[in-house]
C-alpha cells in the first residue's frame, strides 16, 4: 500500500524551535520528525512513499533523496501554492495514473508508532471508503471531535469552533486509509481544499467513513510545549512501547467512588463530580505509559433508573471534565446487566447472570484481547471488592481505594490486597 505524507505546511506554532527548515524536519531526540515516520512504515513494510513539499521543501529532498538509503522508495510532489490538506490528493492520483488501490495519508508533524497492519486489517474488513485513526488526547477543548457508533461508522465531526457542552474525547489523529473512490464521490471544487472540512465531513452520511480507535502513540507537534511532551515520551520509550504489537500494560479503574463522588447513584450528568486529586491521576496515567481503561457496573440500566442516552451522556460529562485538566482514559466498558428481579421498571431483558458484571472478570477480558495487554503486570483499582475480585479474576494486581486504609494490607486466600486512600496516591505510588 502507498504512503502520502503532507509535508509542505510552514509550522507557524513551533518557528520558536526552528524556524529555518520545514516543521516536519525539526528534530527530537536525534532526527527529525519525518524519519521517525518513514522508520514506522518500514517496519511495517510500508516502503512506497510520496512526500508532498513546499515551504523549504529543497531541505527535505536533500535529506531523504530517493530513500534507498532509508529502505524505501520515495518520490515527491511539490506545491508551487499551498493546496490544502486534499487539493494535492487529486493531483498525485492523477501522476500516479492508478485509481484502484487504497493508500495512507499521514500528516506530516506527528510522531507515532502505530502497528499499521492492524488499522489495514481493520479498513478491509470494514469496506471503509475511509478509515481514520482516532484516540483521546490531553486537549479536547481545542480539537475536532468525532463521534462514531457501534459500528465504528462515523456520525458526527464538530470542528473546534462547533459549540459543544459535553463530548466524548476523541479526536482525528492525522493518520488515514482513503480509497481513491472517495476523491471520485467528492469531485474537486476549488484548488485549495481541506480533506476534513471539504471531503470526509460531507461524505459522513455515506457510512463509508469509519474510526479506527488506537491508545498508540500519535501526537502532533503543533507547539513548543507538545514538542517537549513528546521529547520526553521518546526518551522514556514510551512511543514505541505503546505499539499495539508490543504487550500492553493497564490501569484498570472503577468508576463510581474510584473517580467520581458517589452516594447512591448518578441518574444525570449534572450528579457527576471527579474526586479531588482523580484528574491529575489519570493524568499521571496517561504520561506513564501505562493504559487508562474504566470497567464499571452500571446495573442502573437493567433496573430501569437509567437510559442508554442518560448513561452516554454522564460519560461525555466525565471525559469533558477529566479533559479540561488535561486527562483523559483510552476506553470505558460497562456492564448493563444485573441479575436481581423485582425492580418497578425492570428491563427483563438485561436480568440476566451474565459474564460481564464484575466480580466476573469478562469486561477486564474483553479489554484485554482488544488492546493486548499484559494482565500480569496490569492493576485492577476499587473501591470494593467486587472491584478487587474481578482483577484477580483477570489475572491482574488489586488495588482497593479505602480512604482510612493507611496504606495497610489486607490478605484474602493467601493474595494480598494493597489498599490506598485515593487513585492520586496509588498513582504517585506505583506510576
Amino acid at each position: 500500500m502507498r504512503t502520502v505524507i503532507m509535508a509542505g505546511g510552514k509550522g507557524t506554532r513551533v518557528t520558536s524551535i526552528k524556524s529555518d527548515i520545514p516543521k516536519p524536519m525539526i528534530n527530537i531526540c536525534g532526527k527529525p520528525i519525518l524519519e521517525y515516520q518513514i522508520d514506522c512504515l518500514k517496519r511495517n513494510g510500508l516502503t512506497e512513499i510520496c512526500i508532498v513539499v513546499g515551504h523549504l521543501g529543497q531541505i527535505i529532498k536533500e535529506y531523504f533523496g530517493d530513500g534507498r538509503s532509508f529502505g524505501c522508495e520515495i518520490s515527491y510532489f511539490t506545491e508551487t501554492a499551498p493546496l490544502g490538506t486534499a487539493g494535492a490528493l487529486y493531483k498525485i492520483q492523477t501522476l500516479w495514473g492508478d485509481y484502484a488501490q487504497d493508500f495512507i495519508l499521514i500528516n506530516g508533524d506527528i510522531i507515532f508508532d502505530i502497528d499499521f497492519n492492524r488499522m489495514i486489517a481493520f479498513h478491509k474488513d470494514h469496506r471503509a471508503m475511509a478509515s481514520l485513526a482516532v484516540h483521546p488526547n490531553n486537549h479536547p477543548f481545542d480539537s475536532s471531535l468525532i463521534e462514531y457508533n457501534n459500528d465504528n461508522i462515523i456520525t458526527s465531526w464538530k470542528n473546534k469552533e462547533d459549540k459543544r457542552l459535553y463530548y466524548k474525547n476523541i479526536v482525528n489523529a492525522g493518520i488515514h486509509i482513503l480509497s481513491p473512490e472517495l476523491l471520485k464521490a467528492c469531485p474537486q471544487e476549488k484548488e485549495k481544499m481541506d480533506l476534513d472540512r471539504d471531503i470526509l465531513k460531507k461524505m459522513i452520511k455515506s457510512n463509508l467513513i469509519f474510526a479506527y480507535q488506537t491508545p498508540e502513540y500519535i501526537k502532533d507537534m503543533g507547539t513548543p510545549e507538545r514538542f517537549t511532551q513528546v521529547s520526553m515520551a521518546i526518551e522514556k520509550g514510551i512511543v514505541k512501547n505503546k505499539n499495539l504489537s508490543i504487550k500492553q500494560k493497564c490501569i484498570f479503574l472503577d468508576r463510581d467512588g474510584t473517580i467520581n463522588e458517589f452516594n447512591d447513584f448518578i441518574s444525570t450528568p449534572k450528579d457527576f463530580f471527579l474526586i479531588n486529586g482523580a484528574a491529575e491521576a489519570i493524568k499521571n496515567i496517561n504520561n506513564s505509559g501505562f493504559l487508562a481503561i474504566i470497567i464499571t457496573n452500571q446495573p442502573v440500566i437493567a433496573r430501569g433508573e437509567l437510559d442508554f442516552e442518560t448513561l452516554d451522556l454522564i460519560h461525555k460529562k466525565m471525559e469533558t471534565d477529566l479533559g479540561k485538566q488535561g486527562a483523559y482514559i483510552d476506553d470505558l466498558y460497562y456492564c448493563p446487566h444485573h441479575p436481581e428481579k423485582g425492580f418497578l421498571r425492570e428491563r427483563p431483558e438485561y436480568k440476566i447472570d451474565c459474564d460481564c458484571r464484575k466480580p466476573k472478570p469478562g469486561m477486564i477480558i474483553n479489554a484485554a484481547k482488544k488492546y493486548n495487554i499484559d494482565l500480569s503486570h496490569s492493576y485492577m483499582v476499587g473501591d470494593n471488592m467486587r472491584d478487587v475480585h474481578a482483577g484477580i479474576a483477570a489475572g491482574c494486581i488489586p488495588i482497593l481505594l479505602n480512604k482510612k486504609s493507611n496504606n495497610t494490607n489486607i490478605i484474602e486466600n493467601g493474595i494480598i490486597i494493597r489498599q490506598l486512600p485515593s487513585l492520586l496516591e496509588f498513582s504517585n505510588i506505583y506510576i
